[in-house]
């Protein structure tokens, strides 16, 4: 019995139905509470220390990690009876949308830091940690994982297209 449904399992009657509805979107949420502690942990190691004037790129290093994990888990958890779709293929798309992801979740980051001025000397250092934190690992988040689940079921692992497309009554009968 996997985690997903142990907690089905103990849920009130009245919430079961919603999530055996949406257990999809759970185990990506679960995937993505697991990255994003993967993505803080290494973020803040680079950018407390050897990237300390360069919090964009330790936040581009931290995703790219995160994402490498996020893909493996998705791909055997979250997405495992979606898909249709070579390997290859499939990972060259979450790659790019993933990519593409990357731009998202850092532009909150760069627009607090460089548009809005977050930063020292012309913030205190506790508002700087403030905004960092929350332009980039609340709110680059959200609309990262918005956007990267949104993308993820439309192009990477599709649902599984039926073997024929014809009605039951256009079917010839076999014995």
């Amino acid at each position: 019995m996997s985690v997903v449904d142990s907690v089905l399992a103990r849920t009130p009657q009245p919430y079961r139905s919603l999530a055996i509805r949406h257990r999809e979107l759970l185990k990506f949420g679960i995937v993505g509470a697991i990255t994003f502690f993967i993505d803080t942990g290494i973020f803040y190691a680079l950018k407390l220390t050897i990237l300390s004037p360069k919090p964009v790129t330790s936040k581009v290093i931290a995703v790219l990690a995160a994402t490498m994990v996020s893909y493996v888990l998705n791909r055997q958890w979250s997405f495992r009876t979606r898909g249709g779709r070579r390997r290859h293929h499939e990972a060259t798309l979450y790659f790019v949308i993933s990519g593409i992801g990357v731009g998202v979740y850092s532009a909150p980051l760069w627009i607090s830091r460089y548009m809005l001025h977050l930063q020292t000397p012309f913030t205190s250092r506790l508002v700087e940690e403030l905004a960092d934190f929350t332009s980039g690992q609340i709110i680059g988040l959200l609309v990262g994982m918005a956007f990267r689940w949104w993308a993820f079921r439309k192009w990477v692992f599709p649902a599984e297209q039926s073997q024929s497309r014809t009605s039951p009554r256009d079917r010839v009968p076999t014995r």
